[in-house]
């Protein structure tokens, strides 16, 4: 039985803690301008997360938004 009840706790504790759901498409492109960016396009799944090319304050960056939503710019 306190097996059955450790496993039961685990797995409320997983649904609790888990990475919020992938954005969608709109909700995306929502946050990047809300971010400061424009002009986004080239939206791609990656096993990074989703990679985008976008423009900010006049130049072209590459981005990679995690599952979490965090937004990296990459080089």
């Amino acid at each position: 039985m306190k097996i059955g009840k450790t496993i039961f706790a685990a797995l409320l504790l997983v649904g609790v803690f888990s990475p919020a759901q992938a954005l969608t498409q709109q909700e995306l492109v929502a946050k990047l301008e809300s971010a400061g960016y424009s002009q986004i396009r080239e939206i791609k799944s990656t096993a990074e997360g989703t990679s985008v090319k976008a423009m900010k304050n006049g130049k072209e960056v590459s981005l990679v938004v995690d599952s979490s939503g965090q937004i990296q710019e990459r080089r």
